[in-house]
């Protein structure tokens, strides 16, 4: 992992922090329901398994004004982190690509999408979405000159069947990186302020990487971006979706990692 930003390079620029949260919601519309076989009780229970609860609340901090793009529907209708083309996309041979065709354990979910079907869900969820983060990281450069995407997201203390490690030595934070966009430094950072806290970290381990949109993936430095996975069992009861008492605990620790690096970002600004 090249490291090729100083902090003090990067402390020239205001560098506003663009929070992306893609798996947050439980939403199917009901036009989509009806192309799911699974029961009610069964999608209750497959949306537990593959939401990443509470992560639209968890990151956002209250004293900090960043700028957010949360993906408006579950993903289990379209994910926003998967390639479009099913040869890029590893998860595609589990029936996981952008248009998820089999649940968590494998499990029939829905039946393949016509082109037209899929060509359809790409146009009213996928591109919007993406348009949307762009824009955002756009407005950033436009105003400063550079963004740093935290991609937020959790995950289940015990793997599930369609994950590719399935290593039960699980750590409170998994930090994803890129090689590219994710300069040692800024991943550092986090890991430190996370272990401060008492938390385990790893890096890239149960998962791996971090979003960064097409029109900047492998061809801009100055986004920079960085993956946190949260595991679940810090702050909700995995089997009922409930809160524990820990959860405003977790919330908190978030928000003071969001905003040390926010603050790193405003406090030499220009």
């Amino acid at each position: 992992m090249g490291n090729t930003h100083s902090i003090d390079d990067f402390v020239k620029h205001i560098s506003p922090i663009v929070l992306h949260i893609p798996h947050a919601s439980r939403k199917i519309p009901s036009d989509i329901r009806c192309s799911i076989i699974l029961s009610d009780s069964e999608l209750e229970i497959e949306l537990n398994k593959m939401t990443d609860s509470y992560t639209d609340i968890l990151f956002i901090p209250d004293s900090t004004n960043v700028q957010t793009v949360v993906f408006p529907i579950s993903r289990l209708v379209m994910d926003p982190e998967r390639f479009l083309d099913d040869n890029q996309e590893i998860m595609a041979k589990h029936g996981m690509g952008v248009i998820y065709t089999r649940t968590a354990d494998g499990r029939k979910l829905r039946d393949q999408p016509t082109v037209r079907e899929r060509e359809g869900l790409i146009n009213r969820y996928y591109r919007p979405h993406h348009k949307k983060l762009e824009d955002c990281i756009f407005d950033c450069f436009q105003k400063f000159g550079r963004c740093i995407i935290i991609d937020c997201h959790s995950f289940p203390s015990i793997p599930l069947p369609y994950e590719l490690d399935q290593s039960y030595n699980r750590p409170d934070i998994c930090i994803g990186v890129d090689d590219f966009h994710s300069p040692n430094w800024l991943v550092n950072r986090i890991r430190n302020e996370f272990e401060k806290f008492g938390y385990t970290t790893t890096i890239n381990k149960p998962f791996s990487g971090t979003i960064v949109p097409m029109r900047y993936y492998r061809k801009d430095k100055a986004v920079l971006s960085v993956m946190i996975e949260v595991n679940r069992r810090l702050y909700m009861d995995e089997s009922s979706g409930e809160k524990i008492s820990a959860f405003n605990t977790i919330k908190r620790h978030l928000s003071m990692v969001v905003n040390k690096i926010h603050s790193l970002s405003i406090r030499y600004g220009s």
